[in-house]
């Protein structure tokens, strides 16, 4: 056993030192970003922010909404080779450019995967999702992945550690996924006592990527656009977003009535909720790390995407940088007090 004693940050734990900028409106900051890969001889331009894989948000509805903006779906696993095969033939070039097909590290996933890839070559980009990305199993899924896919762009994760970074890159991995436990619907820290404060993580592994020439995804923890902006700021190069696209028309789950008022179901895909409908229900050997919760109705999801898209570029405006690449150069970051952070995040 030993302890760590340098402190771990989370994004509630600190805030942006706005600094001298030329820029004299919000319109002046691109939000777009060109990125080439590790592995992949393929590149991609748009705004790297990312609908999570999860039946609730990672929807083809989701995809086509956001691709209208220049943003990014990782489309959950549970979809069938037929529904893929249906959204394909209607699938526009600049949809197919920015989507992932999500999988497990089963047999049967990889059998899944072949064929809908066979089926629709022009996907680009496949991402490997487990919650515990440190298995041996794992980083040779990943490898054998980008043996069979040599042209695709491969997102693996999660991890939250600089070293499991490098490792998943020198398997195949062109992006890889951070953040384990801090997720509004995930209950993993509760369970498992595992985890990472997701500002450290963001901030370690994206050093650890960035000096192979790998990219990151900042995966949870994102509850308001600042937070977003932090996640920039501490050197992600994508954000993916969960409960804050949660509840609108694109987005998955039941829809609820009560009290006159509707809400839409959203819950965590280790929950027993999504254990349920897409496995017959928790294993006896395992308990849910998830949450089942009611969010409140949001209508089109364009609405969310201008306030998030809005703040992103005034943080920009506040610190000085023309474009969100610039970000994390002009990214000061001060550190709130307890007694300061209790005020700030009520």
């Amino acid at each position: 056993m030993r302890i760590e004693y340098d402190i771990k940050l989370g994004f509630k734990d600190v805030m942006f030192r706005p600094k001298r900028s030329t820029l004299k409106s919000r319109l002046e900051v691109c939000l777009e970003r060109e990125f080439k890969f590790l592995h992949s001889p393929l590149s991609w331009k748009g705004i790297p922010i990312m609908a999570a894989n999860m039946d609730t948000v990672g929807t083809f509805k989701m995809a086509n909404a956001l691709s209208n903006k220049g943003l990014f779906t990782a489309i959950h696993k549970h979809y069938s080779i037929d529904e893929w095969k249906k959204f394909a033939l209607n699938a526009t070039e600049q949809v197919s450019n920015n989507i992932a097909i999500s999988t497990g590290i089963s047999e049967k996933d990889s059998a899944k995967l072949s064929i809908i890839i066979e089926q629709n070559p022009n996907l680009k980009f496949i991402c490997i999702d487990v919650a515990n990305g440190y298995s041996e199993h794992f980083s040779n899924f990943v490898r054998q992945t980008r043996e069979k896919y040599p042209d695709k762009v491969i997102i693996a994760g999660n991890v939250v550690t600089g070293e499991m970074v490098e490792e998943l890159l020198l398997s195949g991995a062109d992006i890889v996924k951070v953040g384990i436990g801090p997720g509004s619907v995930c209950t993993t820290r509760v369970k498992t006592g595992v985890g990472y404060p997701q500002l450290s993580a963001i901030i370690e592994c994206a050093d650890a990527a960035h000096g192979l020439g790998g990219q990151i995804i900042s995966d949870g923890g994102c509850a308001t656009p600042g937070d977003i902006a932090k996640a920039f700021g501490a050197g992600a190069d994508f954000v993916m977003l969960g409960g804050m696209l949660a509840g609108h028309d694109e987005s998955g789950g039941k829809l609820v009535e009560k009290d006159g008022k509707s809400y839409k179901q959203f819950y965590g895909m280790s929950s027993a909720t999504a254990m349920e409908k897409h496995v017959g229900g928790v294993a006896e050997y395992r308990a849910s790390e998830g949450k089942t919760v009611e969010v409140p109705y949001k209508g089109l999801v364009e609405n969310t995407l201008q306030d998030i898209l809005g703040g992103l570029r005034s943080t920009c405006t506040y610190v000085g940088a023309p474009r969100l690449k610039e970000l994390t150069k002009r990214t000061t970051f001060i550190r709130v007090a307890e007694q300061e952070n209790r005020i700030y995040t009520k």
